[in-house]
């Protein structure tokens, strides 16, 4: 098994993304959740994540975390043990998502703004119930706050800069997980069928009652899913 699982955020998101999973990972192995809100583009994430970690590790990543596990299988794949990507996308943005990108960017720099990004993301990322959850809502919005509005100006353009990925699935060879929220609107289920088709030998995890961040709504069914993945070798 595996000694060292890095675990990599979304946007607005931060080591309390995957407190959970690592509480319940932590008799199994270590657990590492960088900071992602430092660099403005996936290729210096990618850098300074490979230069923290251990020669060989596991990689999981949710949403821009996916897209950037998917950046460090480019870079590295021999280092990766296996792959979890969860609640993301291979594709690259289209021009009018860069575009709303570029508006949220500016929206989120003016005063005030950033409040009312932060609340259209938490309805856009969580599932109906879990944004009525003040539990859930505020960890978001706490993570969001930490995140602030320059960490998310970086990680926006790193974000809308990203490359189309679904050349390079074929050659993963690692086991790996494909996991979703079956309520997730941004990145619904039928994409992630894709990509558990694209991808010899992945297995996938529809987690119901769950919109984009499955982590902490519903956190069991996450760690479980990861535990199962973590055995299979």
């Amino acid at each position: 098994m595996s000694k060292t699982l890095i675990l990599l955020p979304g946007l607005l998101c931060d080591f309390r993304l995957w407190a959970r999973q690592s509480q319940a990972l932590s008799s199994r192995i270590g657990v590492v959740v960088p900071d992602l809100a430092r660099d403005d583009s996936l290729e210096a994430m990618a850098e300074r994540v490979l230069a923290a970690a251990p020669p060989r590790f596991a990689l999981g990543g949710l949403s821009m975390g996916g897209y950037l596990s998917l950046e460090i299988m480019r870079r590295a794949p021999e280092r990766v043990e296996r792959l979890a990507l969860l609640c993301t996308n291979a594709q690259a943005d289209p021009p009018e998502q860069k575009q709303r990108r570029l508006d949220a960017i500016a929206l989120a720099a003016s005063p005030e703004g950033f409040d009312q990004v932060v609340a259209a993301q938490a309805a856009a990322l969580l599932a109906p119930d879990s944004a009525a959850d003040p539990a859930i809502a505020g960890l978001f919005r706490a993570m969001a706050s930490s995140v602030g509005s320059e960490g998310f100006a970086r990680q926006q353009r790193a974000i809308m800069a990203r490359p189309d990925s679904r050349p390079g699935l074929s050659a993963i060879a690692c086991p790996t997980l494909i996991l979703c929220g079956a309520l997730d609107t941004l990145t619904p289920p039928d994409l992630h069928r894709g990509l558990a088709a694209a991808i010899s030998g992945a297995r996938l995890e529809i987690v119901p009652d769950s919109g984009h961040l499955a982590p902490i709504e519903r956190p069991d069914a996450v760690s479980l899913a990861l535990a199962s993945w973590l055995s299979d070798l």
